[in-house]
């Protein structure tokens, strides 16, 4: 392992033989899903409006599942929405209202009125 400082940083490089493990019997097993599914959380936990349905595939007329991992909560009814990728909820963010009554109009359809 070597330190370098360069200019405005300081990295450090592994040798790739280097994994920071004397005995290979102790490494911890790869992940199947990757780091970021850490975070994803366990189904059936959070409860999200549009029954996990993302608020922008309603607004365009379709039901997008989302896992919840990614959420806003409505500051002013306290309401969870889930969305199924963060640019979907970026999207959202820049007219919140506006998706949110579409969502509802489109909802209703799509459920049969049921909500």
């Amino acid at each position: 392992m070597a330190t370098s400082v360069g200019p405005c940083v300081l990295y450090t490089t592994v040798a790739a033989a280097d994994d920071g493990y004397r005995d290979a019997g102790r490494a911890p097993a790869p992940a199947s899903g990757g780091i970021w599914k850490a975070i994803v959380p366990p189904p059936g936990t959070m409860h999200g409006e549009f029954d996990n349905n993302d608020p922008i595939g309603l607004a365009a007329g379709v039901r997008i599942a989302a896992d919840c991992s990614i959420n806003w909560v409505d500051p002013d009814a306290g309401k969870l929405y889930c969305f199924s990728s963060a640019t979907s909820l970026l999207v959202f963010l820049e007219g919140s209202h506006a998706y949110l009554e579409r969502a509802r109009a489109q909802w209703l359809r799509l459920s049969g009125g049921a909500r």
